[in-house]
């Protein structure tokens, strides 16, 4: 069963959402405040959190900031804000996912199914794949740089999978979306795969303006390069 918090202090949606997921077989608990989802955090554990923006002792991106600090829990944002500034820092600070309000719960119950998969469900079929200095160990789905661990979220790690797996493949814009998120596109803004390209360089690449591994091939799409040059 999947256990998921959501923070949200609109009761009229927390409770819609909440009667709509537990007829899908989710197990859900409400909060409707920081204070409240902060201190259910602690004390459980959960698959996943629907993380609203606006409530009425802080934000949610600093929640989200916060979070991080302590866990990998794959968090949605469910945000009034659609426009692109919002949505880009909503995935710059962390988050796997964003939905804009209203939304349609049969199109949450899919991004939540995604995410979940994606967090559990990477290819594991060898152990330590080595790029130069930057190694992935698929066994316990961590990254490193030299020594240093880098974090990712489970969707730019899913992200550098599917590169790895088609190296030296160009795949375009398209074939990644479909591949990332499992479901529709069309749910999600193509500047999405920009932004997470952009933060996956920045965490990976040692020079993101000259990219040795993940590679823009223009008019057509990105590929990835295994070894340390440019391809």
């Amino acid at each position: 069963m999947i256990n998921i918090l959501m923070v949200e202090d609109d009761s009229t949606i927390a409770f819609g959402v909440k009667y709509a997921l537990e007829q899908e077989g989710f197990n859900i608990e409400i909060c409707k405040d920081l204070e409240s989802g902060r201190k259910s955090i602690n004390e459980k554990n959960y698959d996943i959190i629907l993380l609203d923006v606006m409530l009425p002792d802080g934000n949610g991106y600093d929640f989200c900031k916060e979070i991080r600090k302590i866990k990998d829990i794959p968090i949605i944002f469910l945000t009034a804000c659609d426009d692109e500034v919002n949505i880009v820092m909503g995935l710059d600070i962390g988050g796997d996912d964003y939905l804009t309000k209203p939304f349609r719960v049969r199109e949450l119950i899919s991004r939540i199914k995604a995410v979940v998969r994606r967090n559990k469900g990477e290819d594991k079929s060898k152990k330590v794949l080595k790029y130069g200095d930057l190694s992935v160990h698929t066994l316990e789905a961590r990254v490193y740089k030299g020594s240093e661990e880098v974090y990712l979220t489970s969707v730019e790690y899913k992200l550098l999978l599917i590169l790895i797996q088609n190296e030296n493949i160009v795949l375009s814009r398209n074939q990644i979306l479909e591949k990332l998120w499992d479901v529709t596109y069309d749910f999600i803004n193509d500047n999405t795969l920009t932004v997470y390209i952009r933060r996956l360089r920045e965490k990976i690449e040692t020079e993101v303006s000259n990219p040795k591994h993940i590679i823009t091939v223009r008019g057509l799409g990105y590929k990835w390069n295994g070894s340390d040059d440019n391809a």
